[in-house]
This record gives C-alpha cells, sequence and structure tokens, in this order.
C-alpha cells in the first residue's frame, strides 16, 4: 500500500462541523484542506442569520475549536446565552476560519463537483485502498481544479437541497412556476423580507421546528403590519410530535417554540390545518391558487405567498464515483438511520456514535454533520462535533479514542415510537424527562437511546 501520510485530509464544507473537523485535524497533527462554495466561513448559515438557535453557547461551539481560539485571547460569549445564527458566524466561525493556524487552508469560492479515487473508477476493486482520493471543484472564478487526499470528510450540510411541497418527495405541478413567491426554510419576515410578507396572506408548510419559527416571525409581523393571515398546514396530523417537549425539554428555546405556537393556534391567531396535501399551484393570477385536501376533502386556498419549511435532503451527485453505504430510506449509513429514523422516533436524544456508524465502503471516507443525518431531522451541533472528533481520531490511528463516546445529548421530551413490550426497554423512557447532561465521557451503552438495537444494527455488528 502506498504512503498517503503526506497528504492532506480534504474537508468538504466550512461551517461549524466542517471547521471543528479542521481544527481536530490540526491538533492530531495532519493537514486539512478545507472547501468551500460560500464565500465566508459559515455561508450557509449566515444565509438564516436572523434566526436563533436552540442550543445555547455551550452546546454550539467545538472544544478542539475552542481551545485553538483561546490560544489566541478568543473570549467565548456566556455559555447561557442562545445565539442567532448570524452571531454565531461573526463570534466563532469568522475568527475561528482567521487563525493562522487554519486560515492557509481554507479555500473559498470552492464548489466541489466531484470525489473519486486516483485512476480507479467506482467498478475496480484492485488497488482501491492504496490510491487516494481525488476532489475536484469550481474555484470562485469557475476554473476547474482538484487535489489528492489521503481522507475526506464530507461536512457539506443540506443547506442547498431543501425539500419540495409534495407529500410524495416531488414539487408539486406549479411549484416551480411560482418560485418567485414560494419560500424554502425561514425567510427573515421581520427584516430583509418584511415587505413581501406585511399584510399579506402567507401558507406555511411544514410539521418542524423551522415551520413553526416561520408562522410565528409571521405573527409578529401582524404586531406591527395588520391585514395579514397566517395559515399553517401540516402535511401530517401530527400535534404532540410538533409541539415538542415543551417544559421537558431540555433546550428551552426548542420548548418555547411549541408552547407558543400552541398558544397562538388556542388563541385563533394561527389557522391551522391538519392534514393538508397540496396538488397543485396556480401561480398565473395575483393570488397563488393551493389546490389539494384537507382532512381528505378537496379545497382550495388563495394566499400570497407560500413558506416551504418541510425540512432537507443531502446532494449526493458529487459522491457517484465512490462507494458510499446509505440506508434507501433515510440516506444515513445503516448504522446510524436507524439511530435517527423518523418513522421510529423523533428523540432529542441519539444513542452515541462516531467513525464506525458513519464509515463507508470506501475506506477513508465520511459523511459528518446534517448531511449525516441524510432526511432525517433533529441533528445538533454537538453531534457534529462528536462525529468529526471521533472520525479525525480514525483517520489519525487512534482507534481507541475514535470508539469512545464522549457525548450526551439534551432530550426533546417528546417521542414518537410506539411504546414496548413487556421486558423490552421503552422507546418513550428515554425520550420523556432526563437528567441534566453530563460532562464526563459516558460508554455508548450507558447513554443507548430509544430501546434495545434493532434487527438491523444487530446484524451490521456481526456481518
Amino acid at each position: 500500500m502506498s504512503d498517503m501520510s503526506s497528504l492532506p485530509v480534504a474537508v468538504i464544507g466550512a461551517g461549524p462541523v466542517g471547521l471543528a473537523a479542521a481544527a481536530h485535524l490540526i491538533e492530531r497533527g495532519l493537514t486539512p484542506l478545507v472547501l468551500e462554495r460560500g464565500a465566508q466561513a459559515g455561508a450557509a448559515m449566515a444565509e438564516w442569520s436572523h434566526v436563533r438557535l436552540f442550543s445555547p453557547w455551550r452546546y454550539s461551539v467545538d472544544e478542539a475549536a475552542r481551545r485553538l481560539l483561546e490560544a489566541s485571547g478568543w473570549r467565548a460569549p456566556a455559555a447561557d446565552g442562545v445565539p442567532t445564527g448570524g452571531e454565531i458566524v461573526a463570534r466563532y466561525l469568522a475568527p475561528l476560519a482567521a487563525l493562522p493556524a487554519l486560515a492557509p487552508h481554507i479555500r473559498f469560492g470552492a464548489a466541489v463537483t466531484a470525489i473519486s479515487r486516483a485512476g480507479i473508477d467506482k467498478q475496480t476493486t484492485a488497488g482501491r485502498e492504496a490510491a487516494p482520493f481525488v476532489i475536484r471543484w469550481r474555484d470562485a472564478a469557475g476554473k476547474e481544479r482538484q487535489a489528492q487526499a489521503q481522507a475526506v470528510i464530507d461536512a457539506s450540510g443540506t443547506w442547498t437541497r431543501p425539500n419540495p411541497m409534495g407529500t410524495d418527495g416531488l414539487p408539486v405541478p406549479g411549484e416551480g412556476a411560482a418560485a418567485d413567491r414560494i419560500a424554502y426554510g425561514i425567510p427573515d419576515v421581520l427584516g430583509a423580507e418584511r415587505a413581501a410578507y406585511a399584510g399579506k396572506r402567507v401558507l406555511v408548510v411544514g410539521s418542524g421546528h423551522s415551520a413553526i419559527n416561520a408562522a410565528l416571525d409571521l405573527l409578529k409581523l401582524q404586531e406591527s403590519a395588520p391585514g395579514g393571515r397566517v395559515l399553517w398546514a401540516l402535511r401530517r396530523n401530527s400535534l404532540e410530535k410538533l409541539f415538542g417537549g415543551g417544559l421537558n425539554d431540555q433546550l428551552p428555546e426548542r420548548g418555547a417554540l411549541g408552547l407558543a405556537a400552541k398558544a397562538a393556534i388556542d388563541a385563533g391567531r394561527l389557522e391551522l390545518l391538519a392534514p393538508f396535501a397540496a396538488s397543485e399551484i396556480d401561480g398565473t393570477g395575483q393570488a397563488l391558487r393551493v389546490s389539494g385536501t384537507l382532512e381528505g376533502r378537496p379545497v382550495t386556498l388563495e394566499v400570497d405567498r407560500v413558506i416551504v419549511a418541510t425540512g432537507f435532503r443531502p446532494a449526493l451527485e458529487m459522491l457517484g464515483e465512490l462507494r458510499i453505504a446509505l440506508d434507501p430510506a433515510v440516506e444515513a449509513t445503516p448504522l446510524l438511520a436507524p439511530l435517527i429514523d423518523p418513522n421510529l422516533h423523533s428523540c432529542g436524544s441519539v444513542r452515541p456514535h462516531g467513525a464506525r456508524e458513519l464509515a463507508h465502503p470506501d475506506s477513508g471516507f465520511y459523511i459528518a454533520g446534517a448531511k449525516s443525518y441524510g432526511r432525517a431531522p433533529t441533528f445538533l451541533m454537538l453531534t457534529g462535533y462528536e462525529q468529526v472528533r471521533s472520525i479525525t481520531a480514525a483517520i489519525a490511528g487512534d482507534h481507541q479514542a475514535a470508539a469512545e463516546v464522549r457525548l450526551v445529548l439534551p432530550e426533546t421530551g417528546v417521542c414518537s415510537a410506539p411504546p414496548a413490550s413487556a421486558g423490552e426497554a421503552s422507546a418513550a423512557a428515554c425520550c420523556g424527562p432526563a437528567p441534566a447532561v453530563k460532562a464526563e465521557p459516558v460508554k455508548a451503552e450507558a447513554a443507548s437511546c430509544c430501546g434495545p438495537k434493532t434487527k438491523a444494527e444487530r446484524a451490521l455488528e456481526t456481518a
């Protein structure tokens, strides 16, 4: 096998998880090559800079990144403060990316287009392990470039791939044509995009915290710009899961969102449509005519704008020449998928995982951060930080550190899994009120969440 130790480790994405990976690599004496498609660190996060996170600062800063920053004189924000996306970028990611230890290794305006093995296509097995990775990207001037790497950590996130409005995973007919009046995620309705939403009829589609955020921002806008109407369409009738853990949620900001949404519905300020399935959008007139079914009956809504907050999915096109293994439904690795599948549970806690669960058939390639969760929600930055700590240890050959578990996540107070049968650990038991988050490392079994391991997990472990 050829010696690839002199090559860098490619990190795709300079968001919180990507820069954390770079910090851990530097601490281990490895050279990162960070490729960021945006013009700055945290470029995707900057696009939702107005949104306040659920996690306080204590959960928002990676420990290796903290050590590098503090060595330069940086002072951490107050641990209990809850930052916005913009504050994370300005007070944490930008200073981190500017450090002399990191800055020379970051390429901004680098849009990765493909990853492969040098001189070997996807079908070739002979010599595969000995071949370095080849990463191709387009720079800010549009010129195609490439570099070799001993390993790759894909922390590119899912921000560029929002889910469409259709319940079948596809855009509804007319969705593309009406794109100028449809926003995805959480638009800045109280700031930069205020004029587009003030006094307007707005349909919010989605059943997660992003949808709650958008709906509550619209209600706040009504206080200074009356005359608007806010309709909130849930594609599934799952109110208990939607409202979160409330007072049982160990992340107060997350629990408060659910409580505020429930209060707005009870007061009649927020019109709830559930379950609602859109079938077509007609944008040929002044109003958008959204046709579909509400509780199984045909309905047509006339609105001025639509906000689609139905989550995100990973972009996998650039991985077409790699041997990767993904669950067919969740699009996470087969070992991680059962822990995060929203069809099984919606716990805030996930059984701790690292390099082992995130490995792919092409040795040395890992997906970390939000993209590692595929189409599953509930990802927290703290999870990504633990992922890259373990991954970088594995790349450095420190398999003992890679196998350790150093993470306990705060609970949501809600779990959608059915109660376990007698004699089994209850899925709900891990997702209800939990003790305070511990700082010390814990073993995986002690922190395991949501009941016993599935048959799929056990089969993969013994394969």
